[in-house]
């Protein structure tokens, strides 16, 4: 199975130079394996000037955001360790390489077992992060054999995973390659106990702590509220072609509120063929005044200070390839509604459902927002939201015991 893996991750990477003329996310992550020796220098020298070095991995945006509480709170406790971020995914890295938390951001490399030696020994890291479930198995054996510790945080898994197969112990080997496993739910606890892994805590799901911060910080949006017009608004976040197609309709129907829409890829054109049905204006060009009834967000980056504005969030991506963040919207108390998809591997969404402070929608918004009872699920989503609290504290009384 290993030399299986390994053999086809090379393949992949002999392909790489066919593909570099490529556009968009793939050709991002083209070329940034391409560039692998460039990264590699440049990782060496940054080391060799630090003494000590804590390394955070994650797959993209939403996995960072995971790791970002732990990150930022470990770096106030230990100003000697300087930080090493790296992603996978360009979903994450362009939004984040300028990301002030961390010292030396780049692209994790392509998972064969010499690149993977070779990053690892660059980085020297005396304590490595894995975020969520990011397990490359030729870096996790790499890691392992520096001596480094290595922790998974927010950790989550599922019966279905190759882990839990029968001809999966080349992958059981992974998991336990880790000191310390952080899970967020009991069905993970479950599926460790299976295969007789034991170094593990049930500490929950470190989002809770970074939507909490986020949402005490409450940073404002120069002019918003007075676009708004302390109309009614639903903020739709993370949104997909197949969202909008139960929203635009919602949206004719009630021309008494307004609309923040927050598309998933906001450099197609689908903005402008949705203003062509909506109205509408771009933040871009955004103007205060503007009675538009509708404001589509243009750039990245802002999405979950803009929760804070909405009565109602629409979060989106369960019509498609998955749910996004529902935290970010419910740490305001908020109704939140999804497609009727594809959401049951988050376990959140679960549990809002059952709270009903969560609506996964087939098509027909109209018939669930007349039913809302915005007051009671206020209550429950901000009872939810503290009692989930608190993953952090328990991960950093691990990595350095606290007072």
């Amino acid at each position: 199975m290993k030399t299986l893996y390994s053999t086809a991750m090379r393949v992949a990477l002999s392909l790489f130079p066919l593909a570099k003329g490529w556009k968009g996310k793939a050709g991002l992550l083209v070329n940034a394996q391409l560039n692998f020796e460039e990264t590699l220098s440049k990782l060496s020298a940054w080391r060799d000037s630090c003494e000590h070095v804590i390394w955070f991995h994650c797959a993209s945006l939403g996995e960072f955001e995971q790791g970002r509480p732990v990150l930022e709170e470990y770096k106030k406790l230990h100003s000697d360790y300087k930080v090493l971020l790296t992603f996978f995914s360009p979903s994450g890295y362009e939004v984040r390489k300028n990301y002030a938390g961390a010292d030396f951001i780049c692209y994790v490399p392509w998972d064969v077992p010499g690149r993977a030696r070779a990053f690892v020994k660059a980085a020297r890291a005396e304590k490595v992060v894995i975020v969520k479930y990011e397990f490359w198995p030729n870096l996790i054996h790499e890691i392992k054999a520096s001596g480094a510790e290595l922790i998974g945080i927010s950790v989550i898994l599922r019966e279905n995973q190759a882990f839990f197969k029968p001809w999966g112990g080349y992958l059981r080997d992974v998991l336990f390659a880790f000191d310390q496993l952080f899970v967020q739910n009991q069905k993970t606890v479950d599926l460790l106990e299976k295969i007789g892994y034991r170094d593990y805590t049930l500490a929950g799901d470190t989002r809770f702590d970074r939507v909490i911060a986020t949402a005490k910080v409450g940073e404002e949006i120069k002019g918003l509220s007075t676009f708004l017009e302390g109309k009614k608004v639903l903020v739709a976040g993370s949104v997909w072609p197949e969202d909008m197609e139960v929203l635009i309709p919602f949206m004719r129907n009630h021309p008494e509120m307004k609309f923040i829409v927050a598309p998933h890829d906001i450099k197609s054109d689908q903005i402008q063929k949705w203003r062509s049905m909506t109205g509408g204006i771009l933040y871009s060009q955004f103007d205060p005044q503007s009675k538009e009834q509708v404001l589509y967000i243009d750039n990245v980056g802002i999405l979950s200070k803009l929760y804070k504005y909405g009565q109602y969030a629409w979060v989106g991506g369960a019509y498609r390839t998955g749910l996004h963040n529902t935290l970010e919207p419910v740490v305001f108390g908020v109704p939140v509604f999804f497609g009727n998809k594809k959401y049951k591997k988050f376990q959140e969404a679960l549990d809002l459902l059952e709270l009903g402070v969560a609506y996964a929608i087939a098509e027909n918004l109209e018939e669930v927002f007349l039913q809302l009872d915005p007051l009671a699920i206020k209550t429950k989503a901000q009872t939810y939201v503290r009692a989930n609290a608190g993953a952090t504290e328990k991960i950093l009384r691990y990595l350095e015991p606290l007072p």
